[in-house]
């Protein structure tokens, strides 16, 4: 029997024992709901009537009659009173009438109508006597007749209700002891609900709580590591001992685990040895110190890897070697080219001296030439009387020309307006036209920059009229210069003869001076020229000098910090692609 099924029956015991215990309250419960409304409708109602009714014949019409008698009321209003009255007692007594009544209770009933007959009657003459306004009539009335009429109806309707009060007590009485045998009932089957169910929790203690107590400890020394110990509940058919069962597989995969685990250790233990000794080697500066040892398939491609970073900075520190001792021997070899171009630089720097004082005494000897040029000029003053005329005539020409001269810078002022505004045009009109194209339909905007252009095209229209005066003055002063200069021509005619053979000569010393000065002016640059770069050579040697023992000392220093490492055969200096090939056969292996 599985465990589900003895919970389901516990809970089924326990389901019907609470089953029977609703029902028996809510038998109970409509018991004295029954018992209370019997006693409210059939006692309690028609006892409230009864009063009713006793008051109305004893207090309303009796103290009307007295009040009518005394005057403290009209007869209208007594009147009103005792029609109140009659209406109340009548709808009071028809309604306790069609209650519940037992034969002891319709007798005092019969005998109650008999006498409201005769209370009723005395009424009726009470309203006659009072409509009539007979005083002495009502006085003999209430004292005479009127409490022989009302009070044996009053005693009789006290009988009924205390037959009333008493099948309302009897009633109470009964309800009170059945209310009484089912709570001694109620009681009985919760007794036993709680015995089915304290058996149901003792059934369940010792078929699941205990088996399930033993369990948890078995688990919890499995996993404090205990492997060897016995899974109890394993032979139940029901849930537990599906649970023992897997308690013991978990006991077999634990095993199974450990022994993994502790392989697994072994194999990291020996891997880690391995290469804990390798890099060991490796920080004294020995880098051929692979792993040679056999790895675990799950590790060969770690022992490959660490082979290869191992060879690999074998060949780099090889490679270190190699281009140190290169920078060494280019280092030097600079240094050596470097000291000697430093030499042939001193000797061209002494060449360019000597060559710069052979350019001096050419320079000096060029301005003794211009001075017996100027010694020529001096004594062509003595034909300064044959020009005098043709000087008068020639600063009328020079005047003239002058003006020209003049009239010529006012063109070119006009000229350079016309030209700056035209420029400026261009560029306004550029740019109007570039925002015009990026502002699309809001290019109407730019109409200031059209203002602009239009009032340039004015200036410039204005320079040109001045251009167009300008050289109407200056053709008028062109043809006055004409003039004079033919007047200097044939005043200067009688001298030509005379002075064209100076002016040859002049011409001829001017030329050979302009020629030799600017000879002697490229020779100079050159020289400057020569004399800079050699400085800068100079310079440049010492640096470079400065900067190859630089790199000697560096390559030394690198070559001695390469040789604190001990390397293979094949990746020394000059091993070629043996170092490459090795590391190569050992990656495929």
């Amino acid at each position: 029997m599985t465990i589900r099924s003895k919970l389901f029956g516990c809970l089924a015991v326990l389901s019907l024992a609470l089953l029977v215990l609703s029902g028996l309250l809510l038998t109970l419960s409509g018991k004295e709901k029954q018992a209370l409304g019997a006693i409210l409708n059939d006692r309690l109602v028609p006892l409230n009537q009864l009063n009713r009714v006793s008051g109305a014949y004893a207090v309303l019409i009796v103290d009307t009659a007295h009040k009518a008698r005394s005057g403290a009321v009209s007869p209208a209003a007594a009147l009103a009173n005792l029609k109140s009255a009659e209406a109340d007692i009548r709808a009071n007594w028809d309604a306790y009438v069609q209650s519940q009544m037992t034969a002891d209770e319709a007798a005092n009933v019969a005998e109650a109508k008999k006498r409201m007959a005769v209370a009723d009657d005395a009424t009726r003459r009470l309203v006659d006597i009072i409509r009539r306004r007979d005083g002495a009539a009502l006085d003999r009335f209430v004292t005479g007749e009127l409490y022989p009429a009302i009070d044996p109806l009053t005693e009789q309707i006290a009988k009924l209700m205390l037959i009333q009060i008493d099948v309302g007590q009897s009633l109470a009485r009964d309800e009170s002891r059945t209310a009484t045998l089912f709570q001694v009932i109620g009681v009985i089957v919760a007794l036993m609900s709680a015995a089915a169910a304290a058996g149901a929790g003792l059934v369940i203690a010792r078929a699941v709580l205990a088996p399930l107590d033993r369990l948890v400890t078995t688990v919890q020394r499995l996993a404090q590591g205990a492997q060897d110990i016995e899974v109890p509940g394993c032979d139940k058919a029901d849930e537990v001992g599906a649970l023992a069962k897997a308690v013991v597989g978990i006991r077999e995969l634990g095993v199974a685990r450990a022994a993994a685990d502790a392989r697994i250790a072994a194999e990291q233990t020996h891997v880690t040895s391995c290469l804990a000794a390798s890099l060991r080697a490796v920080s004294d500066g020995d880098l051929t110190a692979i792993v040679t040892a056999e790895f675990p398939a799950e590790y060969e491609a770690l022992k490959r890897d660490f082979n290869s970073a191992i060879l690999s900075l074998q060949q780099l520190l090889g490679a270190v070697m190699a281009s140190t001792a290169t920078i060494r021997s280019a280092s030097t070899e600079i240094a050596q080219a470097s000291e000697d171009l430093s030499r042939r630089t001193e000797g061209s720097a002494a060449s360019i001296e000597e060559t710069s004082v052979a350019v001096s005494l050419i320079d000096k000897r060029i301005r003794e030439t211009a001075t017996a040029a100027n010694h020529t000029l001096a004594n062509a003053g003595s034909t300064s009387r044959t020009v005098e005329e043709g000087r008068r005539i020639a600063d009328d020409a020079v005047a003239a020309m002058g003006r020209v001269a003049d009239s010529a810078q006012g063109i070119d002022s006009v000229i350079e307006g016309l030209d700056k505004i035209a420029f400026q045009t261009r560029v306004l009109a550029m740019n109007a036209a570039v925002e015009a194209g990026r502002a699309g339909e809001a290019g109407r905007g730019f109409a200031v920059v059209a203002d602009l252009v239009s009032a340039l095209a004015m200036r410039a229209e204005e320079e040109a009229k001045r251009a167009r005066d300008q050289l109407t003055a200056t053709q008028a002063d062109i043809g006055t210069a004409v003039a004079a200069v033919e007047r200097v021509d044939g005043a200067l005619q009688s001298i030509a003869s005379g002075v064209a053979e100076v002016n040859a000569l002049l011409g001829t010393i001017a030329d050979d001076n302009a020629a030799q000065a600017s000879t002697i002016g490229e020779i100079t640059g050159a020289m400057s020229g020569m004399d800079q770069m050699t400085q800068q050579n100079a310079a440049m040697v010492e640096q470079t000098s400065a900067a190859a023992r630089g790199l000697s000392n560096e390559a030394l220093l690198l070559a001695e910090q390469a040789g604190r490492f001990r390397i293979s055969n094949d990746n020394l200096p000059g091993s070629g692609r043996r170092g490459g090939q090795r590391l190569d056969a050992l990656l495929s292996a």
